[in-house]
C-alpha cells in the first residue's frame, strides 16, 4: 500500500514561524538573482526585497505551510530539499512534486486570487528557505512592465514542464511511467547515459508516479536483472538511454 495520512495527522505537525536571519551576503544575492523571477531586477530593487524577506529553517518533517492556508509569502530554497503533497478528500498523501535548492514555489500565488496555497510543503530534511511578501514583489511588478513580462516568461516555461509532466501521468502502464520519469532526471535526456540520484524517497517516487512501492521495487529490480539501470540507494546509473527508451514503445 501507498503510505497514506490523514488530514488530522498532518495537522498535528508545527508550522514553522519565521526566524530573522538576514540573506545579503554576495553568494546569497547571486543565487538569488540566477533565478527567472529576480534576474532582470536592478541590484537596488532586489536589495530592497531581500530586505522585506526573512531566511527560515525547516527541521526534517517540519511544515512550511499547509493545504488552504492563506498565501502571502513564495518562497526560494536555499538549501535542503521540500516535498510538495496534497491530501485527497479521503485523506490520502498524493505526492505533487520535490523542489531542490536554487528553485521557487508556491509563486503562482503573486497573480492568485484568492491566495491560498494548494497544497502542502513538507521539508524532507533540514532545509533553509527564503519568505518572500507577495505583496512586495506585486508591487515591484506593477511599477516595472520589464518585471512582469520575465515572471510571465517564467509561468509560461512552467506550464510547459507541468503539461510535460501530466503526459507522463497520463501513460498506463506502470513500467513506461517510471522509464519516462527516469529519463527525464539525466542532465541531456536521451542524448546519453549517466549517473542520476532519486529526487525524492522511492516511496514517494512511488507515489508521484501513481503506483504501490511494491510496483515501484518490481519494475526496478526487473530494469536492474535486464542491465537497464545500475541501482546504489537513492542513485541509479543508465547506460544506454536509447535502450530504456525501445522497451516503453
Amino acid at each position: 500500500m501507498v503510505p497514506t495520512q490523514t488530514a488530522e495527522t498532518r495537522y498535528t505537525k508545527p508550522v514553522l514561524v519565521a526566524v530573522n536571519k538576514p540573506f545579503d551576503d554576495d553568494d546569497g544575492l547571486r543565487t538569488l538573482r540566477s533565478h527567472p523571477l529576480f534576474s532582470e531586477l536592478d541590484g537596488k530593487d532586489l536589495k530592497h526585497l531581500v530586505q522585506q524577506s526573512r531566511r527560515l529553517r525547516l527541521g526534517h518533517h517540519q511544515l512550511l505551510y499547509r493545504q488552504d492556508m492563506p498565501a502571502h509569502h513564495f518562497f526560494f530554497v536555499i538549501t535542503g530539499r521540500l516535498r510538495l503533497y496534497r491530501l485527497d478528500s479521503s485523506g490520502i498523501d498524493r505526492t505533487l512534486d520535490s523542489i531542490a535548492p536554487g528553485d521557487c514555489f508556491a509563486e503562482v500565488m503573486i497573480y492568485a486570487d484568492p491566495p491560498q496555497y494548494a497544497c502542502y510543503a513538507e521539508a524532507l530534511r533540514s532545509s533553509e528557505v527564503l519568505m518572500i511578501p507577495v505583496k512586495a514583489y506585486q508591487d515591484m511588478i506593477e511599477s516595472n512592465s520589464q518585471y512582469a513580462q520575465a515572471a510571465l516568461r517564467h509561468y509560461a516555461k512552467r506550464a510547459v514542464s507541468r503539461f510535460h509532466d501530466l503526459e507522463i501521468m497520463t501513460v498506463q502502464n506502470a513500467r513506461d511511467r517510471l522509464i519516462r520519469y527516469l529519463i527525464d532526471l539525466l542532465p541531456n535526456g536521451t542524448e546519453e547515459g549517466g549517473e542520476v540520484e532519486l529526487p525524492l524517497p522511492k516511496c514517494l517516487v512511488a507515489s508521484r508516479l501513481a503506483m504501490q512501492p511494491e510496483t515501484f521495487s518490481r519494475i526496478l529490480a526487473d530494469l536492474k536483472a535486464n542491465g537497464l539501470v545500475r541501482v546504489n540507494r537513492s542513485r541509479l546509473f543508465i547506460s544506454d538511454p536509447q535502450r530504456l527508451i525501445e522497451i516503453s514503445q
